[in-house]
């Protein structure tokens, strides 16, 4: 069996690596734009922090790596063209021009996503940056050490968390963001309120609800970011608007959403035979609205990319889909999500939506320390299922949302979370668990 893999970050690693596990007989050949796989862009504003002192570390993979294990691992090589009824696609060579054809009894598109870049005039100015790959984590960490007015776009997770990193760098930063909250795709008002005065009080210069409109430059570096509003000194800029799937290749040839994510069954299976498709550039399950959404997330696309290769042959393990759980740590806060925020919930969906928030020890307070955390559920008043859940706290109690997904993932409602047995010792928790509670003043 002859498998090509198209792009190979996260879920394509994950695919290759199952799939030569699963039939060592298979050639495997890979077909990858960058020199490098499986870097995890997470962490590149721990990097930025120092907190994770070599960009290098931040890989988990490597071609070496892979080729060792037999696959066939072509980095600098994009795929030009793919004709999907004759299995044949159309390969260049990044290094030497060259292009060729290869074929393939079975196909894995891996494609990912891309920062979305809107045109803004003077974009091209130096030192704006973006902030997805190895290449990007180097020019980051390379214009940072000049500059002193550091400008993020975008108040998403990767956006706060490198607000973060610049301030302990001692950097003046502003975070600026067409929303009226910071990261308001995943949290509701009461716990970005948390948030955004812990950043207000590090001096960070928080500019929400307000619209970037152009660049302005010095000798062809950026010197001025001008907002629909105000305007502001930047030496350095980097744009975290937000990542759209990379799936300009198959536009047209396959069953895709309006902004390209591929659409995919429950076995990772594109409309077209033989095709597989996984991570960013895929549609996702999103369980809480019982719809498919595109959510680009590391843990779906290293789930997506396992599927495929157990999927390959046979429609053997289904996708369960996500909740689109997720957390952050924001100097001492420790916060998490899963599921539908409440606002999220009012206005994508037509849920009867219900919230509750509770605030509670993390354990008795008899214990030499103890913290105050807050969690909220969210669900729906007509099934009681529950929807959507978040936590704050200065102790790491992000686990909980695990918990609570799988909670989602099970359709489970109010009342069975109310009763559901948590353990109880008293250097972790309470006899009623933090969910328990919540679930019972839902009640």
């Amino acid at each position: 069996m002859k498998i090509v893999v198209v792009g190979c970050t996260h879920a394509g690693t994950a695919a290759v690596v199952n799939m030569k596990e699963l039939y060592p007989e298979s050639k495997i050949t890979i077909y990858e734009k960058n020199n490098n796989i499986s870097f995890l862009s997470c962490g590149i504003a721990l990097n930025v922090a120092n907190v994770v002192t070599e960009t290098e570390k931040l890989f988990y993979n490597s071609p070496e790596s892979l080729s060792a294990s037999g696959i066939i691992t072509n980095m600098k090589h994009e795929v030009l063209d793919i004709d999907f009824d004759n299995k044949i696609i159309l390969v260049k060579n990044l290094l030497t021009g060259e292009e060729f054809k290869d074929d393939y009894d079975k196909l894995v598109l891996t494609l990912g996503s891309w920062p979305i870049v809107p045109k803004f005039e003077g974009g091209q100015l130096e030192n704006i940056v973006l902030c997805k790959n190895y290449d990007h984590a180097q020019v980051i960490n390379k214009k940072c050490k000049d500059a002193k007015n550091v400008v993020v776009i975008g108040a998403g997770y990767i956006g706060v968390e490198l607000a973060e990193a610049f301030e302990i760098q001692g950097k003046n930063v502003t975070l600026i963001d067409a929303e009226n909250r910071i990261m308001a795709k995943y949290l509701d008002k009461e716990f970005t309120d948390i948030a955004e005065a812990e950043f207000t009080k590090k001096g960070v210069n928080l500019v929400l609800g307000q619209k970037v409109s152009k660049f302005e430059g010095i000798d062809n570096k950026v010197s001025k970011v001008v907002t629909d509003k105000e305007e502001f000194e930047a030496d350095l800029v980097v744009l975290c608007i937000g990542f759209a799937p990379s799936t300009k290749l198959v536009q047209g040839k396959l069953d895709t959403l309006p902004n390209g994510a591929i659409i995919i069954d429950d076995y990772m299976r594109t409309s077209k035979k033989d095709v597989f498709a996984a991570g960013d550039c895929c549609v996702v399950n999103f369980n809480p609205a019982n719809e498919k959404r595109y959510i680009p997330l590391a843990t779906n696309a290293v789930r997506m990319g396992t599927l495929v290769a157990r999927n390959l042959i046979n429609p053997t393990l289904k996708y369960m889909g996500t909740q689109g759980t997720s957390g952050i740590k924001i100097y001492d806060l420790c916060i998490a999500s899963t599921g539908l925020t409440e606002e999220v919930a009012k206005n994508t969906t037509d849920l009867n939506v219900g919230s509750v928030i509770a605030s509670d020890n993390y354990r008795p307070e008899f214990m030499p320390t103890f913290e105050e955390a807050t969690v909220k559920l969210v669900f729906d008043k007509d099934t009681r299922r529950v929807i959507g859940g978040q936590i704050i706290s200065q102790i790491d109690l992000t686990q909980f949302m695990n918990t609570l997904s799988v909670v989602i993932q099970n359709n489970m409602t109010i009342e069975e979370l109310a009763m559901t047995d948590f353990f109880f010792q008293p250097h972790f928790n309470k006899p009623w668990s933090l969910l328990n509670i919540a679930a019972l003043k839902a009640l």
